[in-house]
């Protein structure tokens, strides 16, 4: 059976929007609870297909974990299993994020090389090399990360990048090593800070969070703890783009809105007008077709590459030319071949996308490639004439739960079709 939505052409989507948890904070939180033996409790856990991924994982590491809503409950016990080699480990890329802790807490780790989206390599290189400099010995062998140390010790580690990813399994690698362990040129993204946060609670020592420097004091052990995921700022700049591509008026709540700064104070040159409260929400309303606006892809602060395929998006329908530059992800471009389907006039050459505005899009069977390429595909389809339908729709699932829900609460017109 293949499920895809069908989206009706011309919606002006007007209302309010709740925010649930980080997509990419829960899952590294999940992971997080294996350093501490007892019962985790997070909460404001998003209901998207990778939450009970995860939580597969980590039964197969020997917790036990129930989800309820969006409370997750997690029982680590003393004695973990360290092979992470479950099936759900091919569908999540997240899932290595429990290299990290395993070292940390075993000493020794086996994890299966992940999946998850389609949009260029994530070597794992840097995670790796850190875990190294921490005195572990660690190869790829048959398919799996493998790692092992008698003791781990703090280290001075630089990363070449900014990486998230390698940025966590240091850190929760480091947070038991015996001595400080410095990281220098750490992702600094408010998912990093939601970590160290959780860290924190558990009895972990660390000290710049949110800065390019971390600073990790190790501790013998840690303790369970109970902690609320932050508002997901991605989810929170989808109905943002919303807003301006459709014309609308839209109000998000459950996010901060000082995570998004750059995407609102460009949602505002494109002619949007942006109002933001303190640290719960914004509304944006856009009266008027959208000015063409350039976007860069950085690590946060910058441009999420992330919401690439949303500025893609908005700017096909924007009056005027505009250039988006990906520096991070080499198949993130994927997206613009879908939405040239839909009549978008745009043009890639290496890492940038040149995308001259249209009045309207035309409606055309579309594939989802990844999450957010799938998500854009939906609103780019809500400024087409006539119908879109969008395959491969499991992807979006994996990042917006009750998206469709929304999206009629907003005014929209879309269904799932199971044919």
């Amino acid at each position: 059976m293949s499920e895809h939505f069908r989206v009706q052409g011309g919606a002006r989507l007007v209302g309010e929007v709740d925010v649930v948890g980080a997509k990419n904070s829960v899952l590294k939180l999940m992971a997080a609870a294996l350093l501490a033996e007892g019962t985790t409790t997070i909460t404001n856990c998003p209901e998207i297909l990778d939450v009970p991924l995860m939580a597969d994982v980590l039964r197969s590491l020997g917790c036990e974990v129930t989800l309820a809503g969006d409370v997750a409950t997690i029982t680590t016990p003393k004695e973990l299993n360290h092979r992470a080699d479950s099936e759900a480990m091919g569908k999540l890329r997240a899932s290595v994020c429990v290299l990290g802790p395993l070292v940390g807490r075993c000493k020794r780790a086996v994890v299966a090389l992940p999946g998850g989206d389609a949009i260029g390599s994530r070597p794992l290189d840097m995670h790796q090399s850190g875990l190294r400099k921490l005195g572990a010995h660690s190869e790829i062998e048959h398919g799996c990360v493998v790692a092992e140390a008698e003791g781990l010790h703090g280290a001075q580690i630089w990363l070449d990048f900014p990486s998230v990813g390698a940025t966590e399994n240091i850190l929760m690698a480091a947070v038991l090593a015996n001595g400080t362990t410095v990281i220098d040129n750490a992702a600094r993204e408010p998912e990093i800070v939601d970590i160290c946060v959780m860290l924190q609670q558990m009895g972990a020592k660390i000290e710049g969070a949110g800065t390019s420097t971390l600073t990790v004091h190790g501790v013998e052990s840690l303790q369970p703890t109970e902690h609320r995921v932050i508002g997901d700022r991605i989810v929170g700049a989808t109905w943002a783009f919303a807003a301006a591509m459709t014309r609308g008026d839209i109000t998000v709540r459950g996010v901060n809105p000082h995570h998004l700064d750059l995407v609102l104070e460009k949602l505002r040159m494109a002619g949007a007008e942006v109002t933001t409260f303190d640290s719960d929400g914004f509304r944006v309303v856009q009266n008027d077709r959208p000015q063409s606006v350039d976007f860069v892809t950085l690590p946060y602060p910058g441009f999420a590459t992330d919401l690439q395929p949303f500025a893609i998006a908005l700017s096909s329908v924007s009056e005027g030319t505009s250039m988006i530059t990906e520096n991070l992800f080499e198949a993130r471009f994927r997206f613009i071949e879908e939405m040239v389907r839909l009549g978008a006039d745009a043009r890639t050459d290496g890492h940038h996308a040149v995308v001259r505005g249209v009045e309207k899009l035309s409606s055309a069977p579309v594939w989802a490639s990844d999450i957010r390429a799938g998500a854009g595909l939906v609103l780019a389809g809500l400024c087409a004439d006539g119908v879109t339908e969008v395959y491969e729709i499991f992807h979006i699932e994996r990042g917006y739960p009750g998206f469709v829900e929304n999206l009629r609460k907003l005014g929209a017109t879309v269904e799932r079709v199971t044919a």
